[in-house]
């Protein structure tokens, strides 16, 4: 870890604790800050309000007090990503015009290693783990952080120069960013999500484009070729720039040609010989190769990942064969746009199992996506609009259950010998499950019953 002062005797609030909060709130203290931390569930029974306590961490529970700001000498505010910047403290912060920012610039600042940095709006955990494992397959000692699920300057601490972090990034950590600079930066793909947090597209694709916004010319931005929003905020990145694209021939960049992936010029893999299903993930295939090859990965070690890698758990997951069968796990898949990229990774005929939290839309933009689906099992508050789909779609066999792990018995009842069986449930999960995750897991459990 480097040694830095930046924060040395500054006064430092943490909003929001979970473990983003805590991993910094923690490393701010140990590179010497005044931290005070701010959740609204603290208590004094929880386990990480005492470990903060026992270093003479102040926690203050029970609400956002803007005292906190009026009252406190505040020279920093670190954020947790989820909570929004129409939060009271952020309001009174930036009304103060004091720096806001989320743990990812934390690591940033004490990074001994080389951080490889990816976003998008779909994708970003299935290329950030295709490039982890490609870098781990060469020996290139790897740490993996972010968005994924480890939190970035816990990692950070442990890195050392032999090291590279190959970090996700959500829009939510990278606003909160001011020196962020990774070496290798991509932005997968750009659409419409979140708007509910940033307020508008134009301040989503500004947090995204963030990752490139610090670049100098000693580092690379990966691009979407075929994507315009990535290729416009290209356009303001320092930094060397290597294009991938799945439907043009990119001499100095990542393409497919003759049914084979290439970089610059070279053959990597035949696309036959890549056992990771779907169209869509071609674009994050070709985005892995290229911080691979740019790390210096051998062709051997990144034909070996994907020839093995089926997948990451939930996204697209193959789960299991039964009496000629295929189940698949999509339940990341918490949109339309997801759901839609799913089926279209399947030509067979395929039995899809939706629904979950309504947030007021509708799902007419599926209806083109359905050509392959023979039935359509339905569940949760969705349940009737997807239905209404599914019949103007001309689908005949729709059927509504109670959850999850009825839809797979239901499904497996109406299915035969080489259909697609898939969760992808174009939805979130909140309204009978805690996260995508819970929902994925009782899919997984529920169709290694039916053996």
């Amino acid at each position: 870890m480097k040694k830095v002062n930046d924060y040395l005797h500054k006064n430092v609030l943490v909003i929001g604790l979970a473990k983003s909060g805590l991993a910094a709130a923690k490393l701010l203290h140990q590179l010497g800050a005044k931290v005070t931390v701010n959740d609204v569930k603290a208590t004094d029974e929880d386990t990480s309000v005492k470990e903060l306590k026992a270093l003479g961490i102040d926690v203050v529970g029970g609400g956002h007090p803007l005292f906190l700001i009026d009252e406190y000498p505040v020279d920093l505010i670190v954020k947790n990503p989820g909570i929004p910047y129409s939060n009271p403290l952020l309001v009174r912060a930036k009304e103060k015009k004091l720096p806001i920012i989320t743990e990812v610039e934390l690591a940033y600042k004490i990074s001994e290693a080389d951080i490889i940095a990816i976003t998008g709006s779909n994708g970003k955990t299935t290329t950030t783990t295709l490039i982890y494992e490609m870098l781990k397959e060469d020996h290139k000692q790897p740490l993996i952080a972010g968005n994924i699920g480890t939190v970035a300057c816990e990692v950070a601490q442990k890195a050392t120069k032999e090291n590279v972090i190959v970090m996700e990034l959500s829009s939510f950590q990278l606003l909160g960013t001011i020196e962020f600079k990774p070496a290798i930066a991509m932005i997968l793909n750009i659409f419409d999500a979140h708007l509910d947090y940033h307020g508008t597209k134009e301040e989503y694709v500004y947090a995204k484009g963030k990752i490139y916004e610090n670049q100098t010319a000693e580092d690379v931005s990966i691009v979407n070729d075929n994507d315009k929003d990535v290729c416009a905020l290209s356009e303001t990145s320092k930094a060397q720039k290597i294009f991938f694209s799945t439907t043009s021939t990119l001499e100095s960049g990542v393409y497919i040609q003759d049914e084979s992936i290439w970089y610059k010029g070279e053959k990597v893999i035949l696309l036959k010989d890549i056992v990771l299903p779907g169209k869509h993930n071609l674009e994050n295939i070709l985005a892995a190769v290229a911080a691979a090859k740019l790390r210096g990965v051998s062709n051997e070690s990144i034909k070996k990942v994907l020839t093995t890698f089926k997948g990451v758990k939930h996204r697209l997951q193959y789960v299991e064969s039964i009496h000629g069968r295929r189940f698949y796990n999509d339940s990341k898949a918490t949109n339309i746009l997801a759901t839609s990229k799913a089926l279209q990774a399947f030509t067979a005929p395929t039995i899809l199992l939706a629904g979950g939290l309504d947030r007021g839309n509708e799902f007419d933009e599926l209806k083109p996506f359905l050509k392959n689906v023979k039935a359509m099992i339905l569940f949760g508050e969705t349940a009737q609009k997807l239905e209404r789909i599914a019949k103007e779609s001309g689908i005949e066999q729709i059927k509504r259950v109670d959850n999850v792990e009825k839809a797979v018995s239901t499904a497996f009842n109406v299915s035969e010998e080489e259909d697609i069986i898939l969760l992808s449930p174009a939805c979130a999960s909140w309204d009978q499950y805690k996260t995508f995750e819970e929902r994925g897991d009782i899919f997984i459990q529920a169709v290694h019953k039916l053996k």
